[in-house]
């Protein structure tokens, strides 16, 4: 059975199934999940660890894992027998990243609102069910909350993620809901509550917020950025509750942060 993060994968609205799709290679897709799996906390994996990670009869991951490593993408520690992400890797990500236009140019007005709010700033994009990182901003004096590019966080709870939930078609939420649904099991009515609650606060104010709920001293809000090319991803500002309270931030930073997405998208990205 496929995962719930692989019906997702696309962005498109559209469900990935692999055993109704002519044009799906399923060699390659399940080399790309040998790499994922190196995404899900450890950095230094064995071919059985791959295995459980990603549901794959060993023997597919032992053939998975030489040809990465022949091709550059995994490296191959022999004292451990286990495998890491090499450069091939970083080379891919780092292509993305160099060549995101909305990056660079946000960059001068998510410094200043950093400035102004003493806030980390973050712009994020999804992967599957999650929100990466491809920028991060901070306020000259501060050194909390500081999230490196490619961090991922959870769609569900935290306000990027909420944000780019609230800004999809209802025919893509609908296919992240299912998916949502059977990743999280009995967990996933709570998390609808607070993504229902998002979709009310989005269409009355324009942003979301998450206020300890993805880390219980972090409060945080988020709004949809809709690039030219259709592309949506979400600008956050985030701080520890003790410096940000739930109520500044919502009668008022996350108001200011509404207004910084509209001049980002203003830029013509």
């Amino acid at each position: 059975m496929d995962s719930p993060e692989l019906m997702v994968a696309s962005g498109d609205g559209v469900p990935v199934k692999p055993e109704k799709d002519r044009k799906f290679v399923e060699a390659l897709s399940r080399g790309l999940d040998v790499l994922r799996a190196f995404s899900q906390g450890s950095v230094i994996l064995g071919n059985q660890d791959i295995a459980r990670i990603t549901g794959l009869p060993k023997p597919t991951v032992s053939r998975m894992t030489y040809t990465l490593t022949k091709l550059g993408y995994l490296s191959y520690n022999i004292q451990l027998e286990k495998y890491q992400l090499s450069s091939g890797v970083l080379a891919l990500g780092y292509a993305y990243v160099s060549n995101l236009k909305v990056r660079q140019l946000a960059k001068p007005y998510m410094d200043e609102f950093a400035r102004q709010t003493n806030m980390s700033v973050g712009l994020t994009c999804r992967d599957r069910l999650h929100m990466i990182y491809v920028e991060n901003r901070m306020p000259p004096e501060a050194s909390l909350l500081r999230m490196e590019i490619g961090l991922k966080l959870p769609m569900s709870t935290t306000s990027a993620g909420r944000a780019y939930y609230c800004a999809i078609s209802d025919s893509g939420r609908k296919l992240i809901d299912d998916a949502m649904a059977t990743k999280y099991g009995e967990t996933w009515p709570e998390k609808k509550k607070g993504l229902e609650q998002a979709m009310k606060d989005y269409k009355e104010h324009g942003f979301c917020l998450s206020l300890g709920e993805w880390d219980r001293n972090i409060n945080s809000a988020g709004v949809p950025i809709h690039l030219q090319d259709g592309t949506i991803m979400a600008l956050t500002c985030a701080a520890p509750s003790y410096l940000v309270p739930a109520e500044k931030l919502r009668e008022s930073i996350a108001h200011q942060l509404a207004m910084l997405a509209s001049d980002i998208e203003s830029l013509g990205v």
